[in-house]
């Protein structure tokens, strides 16, 4: 229905006549070859130009990768992996990376019209008040190389219909009428034992999940293992004294002292105050105190359930009778499962990914090494956080039917959570300021800092390839425009409406004029996130921090905050999505039947199922990191980097399969084989 023409051009623009590419091969081929006849003599050859013709019907042709073999056997690789779309043309630079101040004159304006190009395709958009920045279109208006492609289309789906299939689960008969005891919950679970959807750590939730050990290892290797800190002096906000927590301090030492050896913790979900609850809903911000005892758990000691001290918001102690202290314990989770979902999930990994994405796309020509390096990175992530926001965090979306936050409530906590600053996102960094270098059991810590320094090594092997000064980096204008944007405009969320509409009106689709005129008191330090997020680049050891934040962040950290959705909240009284009574003010006063009303209705429980099991599911066919099948990178040094790299996963493979074959409850969310490049669920 269309026809493909290429033609070959080398750097003086000499070139081939266009050849039709598709008469030679049938529409299911995906690999063929054909003959260029060249009646001029032509040079190396440095481009190749791709033209869509359509006739009746316009396809999209996909094309990815062009060898050109020329009699005298030289061969020239051109990797692609574009949509010829419209009737379009397309140029493709022979697969050599190159910084923009080395390439030629020709080629520099070249790559500036692709950024023009790309500008104005992949554009800045608010969704709503207090989101980071995000690409200005719908699901279905989506630049066609972001999009699913039909593999990954299809798993989506069918992880929708297996949602449906959960939220159908309370219309078997007899399957749960209500909630009148915690043997209820059992009945859904062992129906979808029967369809092999338990794991070995959801049957121990199950069976310890009231325990206070359990309940103090998810701070540390659970879905949100990044709110626990060292604790070395207690706030004015939370008044536990010695005397309330004696009984639970084992060594025989003062609460004092204690905190003095660094075997106090704290968990304070402060960015939950003030931020508003759904309708017929409560949310509260709780502070939990835990301590390592001395078998080396972390256990909860006190628990106070605002951020308030007084009469009406009691210290909750495991020494208080069984209900208050499990009903407490609640509490927490309920606001760990909020804060994981909507701060150190969506926003940490997804969104936070998708400005990276944007911003390279604007800033970075497709020759460029970084583009090529981090292009297996960013694989699906616009399109699936524009399902996100279609299906899951909208007015009517998946998480307003199961969270304790209203709508407008999502845009509070995400414009609380912005006060992430770029050092955060540095692992070690990360791990440094909550004072968790040494505690121990800490999986997450552990082997993320093994990922970390392999993913560190192996941008820094890649880095010295195409920068051999710093200077180099100060240069690169291209390397420069991209963490300007990140910084500028991408994450931050004030003023920014302005600029964008400024920016439409001229038609110009570069936004730096509005940084240069806003100032560095403008943008840069606006409310949103914190102003120590790089502007500019000035070495190549800062090059390959930022680069590896951008890897990490979207590979790893997403990995180990995603994918134990299902273990953890699987089993509802774990951890509470919603809870639909009050946090209790006084002690004494609840039992079994006041805990059975708090937790979430049947209905909500098996939406939550439905979406934890779609969302810690991993494509069949899924590119784990170290892995990419896509050659953008035709260069040797690289490949040899990229091969040095999978060894080096391998190992860290190895060592955690190793620790885990010692371990009651593995911890696998870090393993290199099972996480994926890129945020793409």
């Amino acid at each position: 229905m269309n026809s493909i023409y290429l033609t070959l051009m080398d750097s003086e623009k000499q070139s081939s006549e266009r050849t039709l590419v598709n008469h030679l091969s049938s529409t299911f081929e995906k690999e063929f070859s054909l003959d260029i006849q060249v009646k001029k003599k032509i040079g190396n050859i440095v481009q190749v130009k791709l033209k869509k013709e359509k006739h009746l019907v316009n396809y999209p042709w996909f094309c990815k990768h062009i060898k050109v073999q020329s009699p005298s056997g030289d061969c020239f690789e051109f990797p692609c992996y574009c949509w010829l779309v419209d009737e379009n043309e397309l140029m493709i630079r022979e697969g050599t990376a190159r910084l923009p101040q080395d390439d030629t004159k020709s080629f520099q304006e070249q790559r500036k019209d692709e950024l023009e190009s790309r500008q104005k395709i992949f554009r800045w958009n608010e969704w709503r008040p207090g989101f980071p920045m995000s690409i200005d279109t719908t699901v279905d208006e989506l630049p066609k190389e972001v999009q699913f492609d039909e593999e990954k289309d299809l798993d989506w789906y069918c992880n929708l219909v297996e949602v449906g299939v959960y939220l159908g689960l309370e219309k078997f008969v007899g399957l749960f009428e209500s909630w009148k005891g915690i043997a209820d919950f059992e009945k859904i679970l062992e129906y979808l034992g029967t369809l092999g959807h338990k794991t070995a750590v959801l049957e121990n939730v199950m069976q310890d999940w009231n325990k206070d050990y359990m309940f103090g290892y998810q701070f540390l290797n659970g879905c949100n293992p990044v709110m626990i800190r060292k604790c070395m002096q207690l706030p004015d906000k939370f008044p536990v004294t010695h005397e309330m927590v004696e009984g639970s301090l084992k060594r025989g030492h003062t609460l004092q002292e204690e905190l003095q050896a660094g075997n106090i913790y704290i968990a304070d979900y402060e960015i939950l105050k003030d931020v508003p609850a759904a309708s017929k809903r409560y949310l509260t911000a709780p502070i939990c105190l835990l301590y390592k005892n001395d078998l080396n758990q972390i256990v909860p000691i006190a628990i106070q359930l605002s951020q308030t001290p007084g009469e009406m918001s009691p210290i909750f102690l495991p020494s208080d009778n069984e209900y208050d202290w499990m009903l407490a314990k609640m509490w927490v989770k309920s606001s760990d499962f909020n804060v994981h979902q909507l701060v150190t999930h969506l926003l940490k990994t997804h969104l936070v990914s998708e400005v990276f994405e944007i911003a390279m796309y604007r800033q970075l020509s497709s020759v460029h090494p970084v583009y090529k390096l981090l292009m297996p990175h960013v694989r699906f992530t616009i399109a699936i956080n524009a399902e996100a926001r279609e299906k899951l965090i909208s007015k009517n979306g998946i998480f307003s039917k199961v969270g304790s936050i209203s709508v407008d409530g999502m845009g509070t906590l995400m414009q609380n959570g912005m006060t992430l600053t770029y050092k955060s996102l540095c692992f070690p960094e990360e791990i440094k300021a909550r004072g968790m270098e040494d505690v121990p059991k800490y999986y997450y810590r552990d082997d993320g800092m093994r990922i970390w320094e392999a993913i560190n090594c192996f941008v820094f092997a890649v880095v010295k390839i195409y920068y051999d000064s710093d200077e180099k980096v100060q240069q690169d204008e291209e390397i420069q425009g991209f963490v300007k944007d990140v910084a500028c405009f991408g994450m931050n969320n004030s003023d920014r409406a302005a600029g964008r509409d400024r920016t439409r009106e001229c038609g110009c689709p570069s936004l730096w004029w509005w940084c240069f005129l806003k100032g560095s008191s403008g943008l840069l330090s606006a409310r949103g996130f914190s102003a120590d997020f790089p502007k500019s680049l000035e070495s190549r050891e800062q090059l390959v921090e930022y680069l590896t934040v951008v890897i990490f962040t979207a590979s790893a950290q997403h990995a180990a905050v995603n994918f134990g959705q299902f273990d953890w909240y699987a089993w509802i009284p774990n951890s509470p999505s919603t809870m639909r009574k009050p946090p209790p003010q006084k002690k004494g006063q609840v039992d079994m039947k006041h805990i059975m009303q708090s937790l979430p209705d049947r209905d909500c429980s098996s939406t939550v199922l439905g979406t934890v099991w779609a969302l810690s599911q991993i494509q069949e066919n899924e590119r784990f990191l170290g892995k990419y099948p896509d050659v953008y990178f035709t260069e040797q040094p690289v490949k040899e980097a990229i091969n040095t790299f999978c060894h080096k996963l391998q190992e860290v493979t190895n060592i955690i399969k190793s620790r885990n074959e010692e371990l009651t409850l593995a911890y696998c969310y870090l393993s290199p084989d099972k996480i994926p490049n890129s945020v793409a669920i």
